[in-house]
């Protein structure tokens, strides 16, 4: 599998569906005040950098990252396309996002995803990769349907996790 990467300015009509389809998952599986995924209006907000992911001319996936400042970083519309689930395509995608952050100095990833079953394939794929939980940041507040995870960086280089501060 050979996956292309594009910084997405969020026209073509695959990447839509794919981000309805995102939303309405979302909507489904979690209740209306802890809903924290991005439509498309948010996901063109100067903060944020989305990709499309690309195998040949089918979409496969995409993820973003919010520049939230001081060093800290939002990873945010993570999705694999129906089709290309169970490919490795979620792990490409976050491996790319991660070393797009760390190339650019970012010292944390910071993310929210669901605390329900549904979200249990992304909190695996998260911890795989590093990430552990923190408390929430930005504007989130405690919820029993969120969980917040964070991945440090140092240097450029995605390093081995520490625990996030308490």
């Amino acid at each position: 599998m050979t996956l292309r990467f594009e910084l997405d300015g969020l026209t073509r009509p695959e990447v839509h569906r794919l981000l309805e389809e995102h939303l309405a998952d979302m909507h489904a599986a979690s209740p209306p005040e802890s809903i924290h995924a991005l439509d498309l209006r948010e996901l063109r907000d100067a903060a944020v950098e989305f990709w499309s992911v690309w195998e040949g001319p089918e979409l496969r996936g995409c993820g973003a990252l919010k520049d939230l400042g001081g060093g800290d970083v939002e990873l945010k519309s993570m999705r694999t396309a129906q089709a290309a689930r169970g490919q490795g395509v979620g792990t490409v995608t976050l491996r790319h996002l991660l070393a797009v952050a760390a190339g650019r100095g970012h010292r944390r990833v910071l993310l929210e995803t669901g605390s329900q079953d549904f979200f249990a394939p992304a909190r695996r794929l998260y911890a795989r990769h590093g990430f552990t939980p923190c408390e929430p940041f930005a504007d989130y507040v405690h919820d029993p349907n969120s969980v917040f995870m964070e991945l440090r960086l140092d240097g450029g280089a995605v390093p081995l996790p520490r625990s996030c501060p308490r």
